[in-house]
C-alpha cells in the first residue's frame, strides 16, 4: 500500500462546498427543523445574515446516510420521501409520509406505496451517534425534534403538500389526515435502529404552532431566548450560523463566552448558587450511583425491566511464570543470569532475541470490575 501523495487534496473541502449549495442552507424562511432554539429561529424570521461556519463532517455524514436509506426506501418500498410542505410562515422537508389506502388510491400508481399504512403516518429519520444512543432510546425525542415533526405534520394537515414540480399529484390531494407521528433513529456508527410512535395529538399542534408564533412576536432577536448553554457546551451552538451575534465576544481574550452573562456582583451571587445546587446534585447522584452498585455486586448480567444491567472487566491478570522461565533455560542448557539471585529482566531479554516465547500465568489479582447500564431497546 502506498501513502497517500502530499497532492491529493482531502474530500471535505468539496462536500462543505456542496453542502453550502443545497436548498435548505441557501433557505431564508424559516424551516421547521430551525426551531430548536427560539433565537436562532428569531435571528431568520428578521432576515439577519449567517455570520459563522462550522466544520460540518459529522451532520454532513449524516446527511448522506440519511439520503441514502430515504433512497432506498422510496425505491423498495414506494415511499414518499423529502416532500415540500409550506405556509406563509415556515416550510420544511418530510423526511417520508405514509399514506393510508384510501388516500393512497387517489394518486396515480408510480406514486403509490407498496403497501399502505393503517393510517396516515408523518416520520422523521434521525442519525444519531453511539455516544448518544442510549439516552435514544431511554428517552426518545427530544422537545425541540418532537416540535419539528408536529409542524410538518400540521402543515399537512392545514394546507397539505406544496403545488411545485415532481409533487404536483400530492399538492392536488389537499390536506392530508394524518393520524400518526414516528421517529426513526439509525445510529449512524453500527446501523441499529429504534422506532418511537405515538398518535397525532392536537394540543402538541398547537403548542409548536404558538411556538413560532411567539417568535414572530419578537421586535428583534434579542428578545429571544436562548435554547441552549452556548459555544463549548452545547454543538447546537458550536454550528449555528448566528453564533457571533448571539453571543458576541468576550470582554477579556480567550476567556469563556457565557463571561457574557455576567454583568455585577449580583449575576455572581446568583451564577455562585447555581454552582453550589450543581455540585450538591452531583455528589448526590454519586453517592447514589456508589449505593447501588454495591447492591447489585452479585447480581447476574441480564435485562431487569428497562434497563439492561452488564459487567465489564474482573478478568485474570496475565504475569510472567518466573518458574517455568527458569524450567525453559534449564531444558535448553542456557545459563540462568544472575544477579543477586536469578535476573528475570535479562531473562526475558534473551529470550526475546532469541525468538522464544515468555511464558505466563495468571496472577491472582484481576482487572477491575465495572458496571454498565443501558436502555433495553424497545
Amino acid at each position: 500500500m502506498t501513502a497517500q501523495p502530499v497532492s491529493s487534496p482531502s474530500l471535505w473541502p468539496a462536500a462543505h462546498t456542496q453542502d453550502a449549495r443545497r436548498p435548505r442552507s441557501l433557505q431564508r424562511q424559516l424551516g421547521a427543523s430551525d426551531t430548536v432554539c427560539e433565537r436562532r429561529a428569531a435571528y431568520i424570521l428578521s432576515g439577519a445574515e449567517r455570520t459563522d461556519t462550522s466544520d460540518k463532517r459529522a451532520a454532513i455524514l449524516g446527511t448522506y446516510l440519511h439520503e441514502g436509506l430515504l433512497g432506498s426506501a422510496r425505491t423498495e418500498y414506494g415511499w414518499l420521501v423529502e416532500t415540500s410542505v409550506a405556509d406563509d410562515t415556515i416550510r420544511g422537508h418530510v423526511d417520508a409520509v405514509h399514506l393510508d389506502a384510501p388516500t393512497a388510491a387517489r394518486l396515480p400508481k408510480r406514486l403509490r406505496p407498496t403497501t399502505p399504512a393503517q393510517v396516515t403516518t408523518v416520520e422523521d429519520v434521525k442519525t444519531k451517534s453511539t455516544f448518544l444512543w442510549d439516552k435514544v432510546v431511554r428517552y426518545g425525542a427530544t422537545a425541540a425534534e418532537i416540535r419539528q415533526v408536529y409542524l410538518y405534520a400540521d402543515l399537512l394537515r392545514t394546507v397539505g403538500w406544496v403545488d411545485k414540480y415532481g409533487q404536483k399529484p400530492l399538492a392536488r390531494l389537499g390536506p392530508i389526515d394524518v393520524r400518526r407521528i414516528r421517529f426513526r433513529f439509525v445510529n449512524r456508527d453500527n446501523g441499529a435502529e429504534h422506532v418511537q410512535e405515538f398518535d397525532f395529538d392536537r394540543a402538541e399542534a398547537t403548542r409548536a404552532r404558538w411556538w413560532v408564533q411567539r417568535v414572530m412576536e419578537y421586535e428583534s432577536p434579542e428578545e429571544a431566548s436562548r435554547s441552549f448553554d452556548g459555544p463549548g457546551l452545547d454543538a447546537i451552538c458550536d454550528n449555528c450560523p448566528f453564533r457571533t451575534p448571539c453571543w458576541g465576544e468576550p470582554k477579556t481574550p480567550g476567556a469563556a463566552v457565557q463571561t457574557v452573562l455576567v454583568h455585577n456582583d449580583a449575576d455572581r451571587e446568583a451564577a455562585l448558587a447555581e454552582y453550589v445546587r450543581g455540585h450538591e446534585m452531583e455528589n448526590e447522584g454519586k453517592r447514589i450511583k456508589a449505593r447501588v452498585r454495591k447492591k447489585l455486586d452479585d447480581s447476574p448480567a441480564g435485562i431487569y425491566g428497562l434497563n439492561q444491567l452488564a459487567w465489564t472487566g474482573g478478568n485474570a491478570v496475565q504475569e510472567v511464570d518466573r518458574e517455568a522461565m527458569i524450567d525453559v533455560f534449564d531444558v535448553l542448557g542456557v545459563p540462568v543470569p544472575e544477579k543477586t539471585g536469578a535476573d528475570f529482566e535479562r531473562m526475558e531479554t534473551v529470550m526475546k532475541e532469541a525468538g522464544i516465547a515468555i511464558p505466563m500465568r495468571n496472577a491472582a489479582k484481576k482487572t477491575p470490575r465495572a458496571i454498565r447500564v443501558t436502555a433495553v431497546p424497545k
